[in-house]
This record gives structure tokens, sequence and C-alpha cells, in this order.
């Protein structure tokens, strides 16, 4: 109901002078109708009642409050490759695919793929723990590398390069008497160079390679890891 437009209508009968038994009764007749509206009464000395008031709209609370602001995703750190003046920063950690689990050839080729993933993580950041966590221990040669690696990144000293990729990788259809599966693995790595805390080089750089590799593998626990690794002369 519009309060206001009722108050329109009934303006000129809240105006009568009161000296008359309609004009009382008119008034009495108009207090109790304004009473039934507002919960008040008033009619008195020729007075007009207070109007009735409209109460104000409450605004929704719906709405983000004052001075708040939306949640924005951060943005990952960017990836810095080592330099002269520096370790390289942010490098990616390689993620092992789910194809890696599986206890098939195309798992084993996955898994190597991935080894040497983490092999030139390792390069790159001097961390090798993830690497060792895929090697059984027997594995000279892995072992020799993985030692190499934190050698060369003690008393704040880096690497340069030495970034690996592995454009072929075939793995054998079974394994040996020895129960180790084969692979044959493709292995180009990036020159490297030995840097330390003043940017100069405490060793001859070494060059870029192409070599190609053979891989010892074992599934146990569910897992792949590496049980040999053999340079091709």
């Amino acid at each position: 109901m519009d309060f206001r437009r009722h108050d329109f209508l009934l303006g000129d009968q809240l105006n009568m002078p009161f000296h008359s038994p309609k004009t009382r009764r008119l008034c009495a007749a108009v207090a109790l109708f304004l009473a039934a509206l507002v919960g008040t009464t008033a009619c008195s000395g020729g007075q007009s009642p207070p109007a009735p008031t409209t109460a104000a709209p409450v605004e929704s609370t719906a709405s983000a409050s004052p001075g708040t602001t939306s949640a924005t995703p951060t943005a990952a750190p960017a990836y810095k490759p080592a330099d002269a003046s520096g370790r390289a920063q942010n490098v990616p950690v390689p993620v092992l695919p789910e194809a890696a689990k599986a206890e098939t050839k195309e798992g084993l080729e996955a898994f190597a793929k991935y080894w040497f993933e983490v092999l030139s993580y390792g390069y790159e950041t001097g961390d090798v723990s993830r690497l060792d966590a895929i090697t059984a221990a027997d594995c000279q040669l892995c072992a020799n590398v993985s030692k190499s690696i934190s050698t060369n990144y003690q008393t704040d000293r880096w690497l340069v390069g030495g970034k690996i990729a592995t454009p072929s990788v075939t793995a054998n259809a079974g394994p040996d008497t020895n129960a180790n599966f084969q692979v044959v693995v493709q292995v180009r790595q990036s020159a490297i160079a030995y840097y330390k805390s003043d940017g100069s080089e405490f060793r001859a750089a070494t060059p870029p390679s192409d070599t190609g590799n053979v891989m010892l593998a074992v599934y146990k626990d569910a897992a792949w890891r590496v049980a040999g690794l053999h340079p091709i002369r």
C-alpha cells in the first residue's frame, strides 16, 4: 500500500476545524484509520496527525563490500637459465607421466625419457635427489654422474648448459637373464661451462655431445628403476 497516496486523498478532511459532532466523528474515524496504518493515533486541538512515513529501502548485502578486491591468480615465477652471473632460477621440475608407470614396452620408453629429463634437471640445478630416487645403487655410471654434478655445485659453484634431449628411445620386447629390460637411447647434451662465485670459469668447458646409450631397467614394486647405463662405443 502507498501511504503517500492516502495522505493526499485525506488531506482536506485532516484540516477541518474540530467544533461540530460531525467533525469530531470524522476526525475519530480518520484517527482510527491512520492508527491502523502506522500504529499511532493523533487528533487534538485542530492539529493534523503526523503523516505516516515510509521505511527506507534496505540495500542489498550481496554486493561486494567497499575496499574489497577479488582474488587474482599469482603468476608462476619466470624460468631463468644459468649464466656467468648466477645459477638457473625456477627450473621446471620434471613430472613422471602416467604412461611411465606401466610395465609395458611403451611404459619403459616413457620412463627412459623421463629419467634423462631428471638428469638434465640435475645439471641445471645441482639437485640430484630425484635422479638418485629412481636409480638403483648398483648403477656405477649413474652414481659417478650424480657425484660429479654435486661436486661441481659445491662452494657457490654452478653449471651453465648441459641440457639433455632424447630424440630416439627404443625398448626391447623382453628382459634378459638378469630380469633387466634394455632401452637404446640417443642422448644429445649441450655444452657445459663451469662457473664460480666471482663469475670466472674454474675448469675448461665440456663440448656438446650426441651419443648412443644402452639403459638397463627393472620393474619392481610397481615402478621402473635404472639398473645400468652403458655408452655405445
